[in-house]
């Protein structure tokens, strides 16, 4: 049974309003044993959605790492919370995140692929240009340079987040179809000793598959890819271990026994059920 989220936002990232206390109250009540909070820092975002005019998808770090280090003691003896982020991955912020990272003593560090080629996904303008099968290619493709070029992260989120974004989503999407670049990507995370997160959000927003689809799981164990951690990525506490039961047959189904949880920044694995 999986018992712990790896994957969520509160009001520390700009796309979330929800309070950590909230969430935390959720996790427990949901009966998970652990919870780690992984707020949003995207390095070099474009203007979007932020909510302080330039500073977009990032925040005051001495004020996170105090809030949840409080929180993690206050909870102690009902959850345990570890202290997490989810960085946006760029090839040129490389050296950026070698020294992010060491700024705080995280336990979790997951790296996102939220921009491609400086645009986000989210907004559509990749599509308008590229239409859905070229924009699917082309974030493979910068993925592939952000997990050469970025070694400072744990696992690799959400890989196939972009087709929710698609005009037409997962009708031009098949792992055949891009086996070259996601092979690289996957080959690439397995020798760095990199994991790969299962993140249901893709069943939240309506896709038959949470992200990465089965295929690409199935894929990465034949590699001989064994880290997996699962996140729900929620924003609110409704979203809190989301689907999980279903994930955990689709790991098992894939040839997973075991996830993973990360405690300062290495991997601890428990039995799916």
């Amino acid at each position: 049974m999986i018992r712990a989220d790896f994957h969520t936002h509160t009001c520390f990232s700009t796309d979330s309003e929800t309070p950590v206390r909230e969430m935390i109250e959720q996790a427990a009540e949901c009966g998970l044993k652990t919870l780690c909070i992984t707020d949003h820092w995207d390095e070099d975002y474009p203007n979007g959605l932020e909510k302080t005019p330039g500073i977009p998808f990032r925040f005051e770090l001495d004020a996170y790492g105090k809030t949840l280090e409080k929180l993690r003691d206050e909870y102690r003896d009902k959850l345990d919370l570890r202290i997490g982020v989810e960085i946006g991955l760029q090839p040129h912020l490389g050296i950026f995140y070698k020294e992010f990272v060491k700024r705080y003593p995280f336990d979790f560090v997951i790296g996102s692929v939220h921009l491609v080629n400086g645009s986000d996904p989210y907004f559509g303008e990749l599509f308008r240009e590229l239409g859905d099968e070229e924009g699917y290619r082309e974030t493979w493709r910068q993925t592939v340079q952000n997990v050469r070029q970025i070694g400072d992260f744990d696992v690799l989120g959400h890989l196939d987040y972009v087709v929710r974004y698609g005009i037409e989503q997962e009708k031009e999407y098949s792992y055949r179809k891009f086996a070259d670049e996601i092979d690289e990507i996957l080959k690439i995370l397995i020798e760095r000793g990199k994991g790969l997160e299962v993140n249901t959000a893709g069943l939240k927003y309506g896709l038959p598959f949470a992200h990465p689809h089965p295929d690409i799981l199935k894929r990465y164990r034949e590699l001989g890819g064994e880290i997996i951690t699962v996140g729900s990525d929620a924003h609110r506490p409704e979203h809190i271990a989301y689907e999980f039961a279903k994930i955990a047959e689709i790991l098992q189904e894939c040839g997973f026994r075991y996830y993973a949880e990360y405690r300062n920044r290495h991997p601890e694995f428990y039995p799916i059920l």
